[in-house]
């Protein structure tokens, strides 16, 4: 089993609402359910009962202590790198334009005569 989906099983169990936990989580809904649904492959049996009434199943609630020594005991996830600001630079495509300075006409166009 997978911490981070371990992580995501307890946010839904200690909310008992889908959209809840993965606002809380900052995770898209489903990816949430596809977590759990995971989860629910590997141990063999439903751990949320899904619907009108969100509650956790005799065996959501065996391996929601489990769930919580094993987050308890892995070690804390590893921070971002920190990327700095800016994107990458953009190349110029041909001459491009001059600077405008007022008075003077654009180097491109002629003036109109009278």
């Amino acid at each position: 089993m997978k911490i981070i989906d371990l992580r995501r099983f307890v946010a839904v169990a200690e909310e008992l609402h889908f959209p809840r936990a993965a606002a809380a989580l900052g995770i898209p809904l489903a990816s949430l359910y596809s977590s759990l649904e995971k989860l629910e492959t590997e141990v063999g049996h439903p751990l949320i009962t899904r619907g009108g009434d969100t509650k956790l199943t005799p065996a959501g609630v065996l391996l929601l202590g489990e769930a919580r020594e094993r987050i308890a005991a892995a070690p804390a996830p590893a921070a971002k790198p920190i990327v700095p600001a800016g994107g990458k630079a953009k190349a110029s495509k041909g001459k491009g334009r001059a600077p405008v300075v007022k008075g003077q006409p654009k180097p491109y166009k002629k003036r109109q005569g009278r």
